[in-house]
């Protein structure tokens, strides 16, 4: 019998929390077949099988465990069950391709979206039954058995998801998850250790606008990705953090850190929390190797797949809370960092230009900062930089104003 114990995954983590089994209880495995994923104040993580065999659980789902602690044991010395063979048997060559895969019977599947316990997702996959007319009640919002036996038993009578059912008055208690406790407290202490204040300005987004509608299409075909806002603000702010140092620093004890470089942390809302993973090096990417990055961050937040590495490091954060339809707040500071620049949803609104008022696509954006190291000329100057460059995108490319610098001026 294989003891399988909670690895370290860092030096200040004493304890993670087990999400889900992706093998059953008593199921065949595979040597360093994934069995499990665990999650840790800073990220989630795979369990793989150390040797193959039979499986038995340590521990439940949503059961908070310690490094070191046993979660699993593999027996080894189990022979393999037929089931396990026919499974591992590869299919015989006289058959055709469509025949091969065409399946047996319909068979309905879960969606990743929607969070269930392996019998739960079993009976929903057997039954036929839709995921969206459950209403879950285990912890964290996830469909276990008896739901699912009860809308067998009682088609109809429960309430679909997110229909509000009249005169409940039903509560429902869940136990944080380790991220959601560490966002807790890094947003609390960044709230009470920081000197936070908040400058805000607005930007005629009419020129990055014009831009992607005459290029997304080429610039997909060319680089594989889309061509979205990210890329624009990174790239303006990885110029204006050069040239604003102080915005680009943190403190740490009795000195100021100096960066030359800009590693740019990007807030990206997931089901389970805010998690910000960092682009390295935005000073020396090309919009192709932004967009590229944001994207594969992005996929890996979504299926909890970022490393440590990919959490850790930044020297300032990006959000974006206009996706979610937000025209203004004040960003809470990323510790360690010194300041985060809030972007906001376009809308068009009248603006004075020329003396005539006119219709143009505008942002507000909000730069919160420690004003320890931060001073008003620092913040309210890099804000404007940034403002410049969203609307001359021309400057992106080497910092400058063309015409100026044609005329070295």
């Amino acid at each position: 019998m294989i003891d399988i114990k909670v690895p370290v995954v860092g030096e200040s983590i004493s304890e993670v929390t087990l999400l889900k089994w992706t093998k059953p209880e008593g199921s065949w495995v595979e040597r360093d077949e994934v069995i499990a994923e665990l999650e840790s104040e800073k990220a989630t993580f795979e369990i793989n099988a150390e040797k193959s065999g039979v499986l038995k659980h340590g521990a439940s789902e949503g059961d908070t465990i310690r490094i070191g602690d046993v979660i699993a044991q593999i027996d080894d010395a189990a022979s393999k069950p037929a089931s396990a063979e026919k499974e591992t048997k590869p299919k015989k060559t006289n058959e055709t391709p469509a025949a091969a895969e065409k399946p047996a019977a319909p068979v309905a599947t879960v969606s990743n979206d929607i969070k269930a316990t392996p019998v739960a997702a079993a009976i929903i996959a057997d039954r036929k039954v839709d995921p969206e007319k459950i209403t879950p009640s285990g912890a964290g919002g996830k469909i276990i058995k008896e739901d699912v036996l009860l809308a067998l038993a009682q088609p109809g009578s429960v309430a679909a998801k997110g229909k509000q059912v009249l005169f409940s008055r039903n509560v429902k208690r869940e136990r944080m998850s380790n991220l959601r406790k560490t966002i807790s407290r890094r947003l609390v202490e960044s709230k009470n250790t920081t000197a936070m204040l908040t400058t805000f300005n607005e930007a005629d987004m009419s020129r990055i606008l014009e831009i992607r509608a005459r290029n997304k299409d080429a610039f997909k075909e060319k680089h594989g990705v889309g061509l979205g806002f990210m890329s624009f603000f990174a790239k303006a702010c990885a110029i204006a953090l050069l040239e604003w140092p102080a915005v680009n620093a943190y403190i740490d004890g009795d000195e100021l850190v100096y960066h030359d470089y800009t590693d740019i942390s990007v807030a990206v809302s997931t089901p389970r929390g805010l998690t910000v993973p960092v682009i390295r090096n935005v000073e020396s990417l090309n919009m192709a190797e932004v967009e590229k990055s944001v994207a594969e961050l992005a996929a890996k937040a979504r299926d909890n797949k970022l490393t440590m590495e990919e959490l850790t490091g930044g020297t300032f954060t990006i959000t974006n809370g206009g996706v979610f339809g937000s025209l203004m707040s004040t960003p809470i500071i990323n510790l360690p960092q010194s300041a985060i620049l809030g972007m906001h949803k376009i809308q068009e609104r009248p603006v004075a230009l020329n003396g005539q008022v006119v219709i143009r696509p505008m942002m507000y954006l909000a730069l919160s900062y420690d004003h320890r190291i931060i001073d008003g000329r620092e913040s309210v100057g890099f804000l404007v930089r940034v403002k410049e460059l969203l609307e001359n995108p021309e400057q992106l490319l080497i910092g400058k104003d063309p015409v100026k610098t044609l005329l070295e001026l």
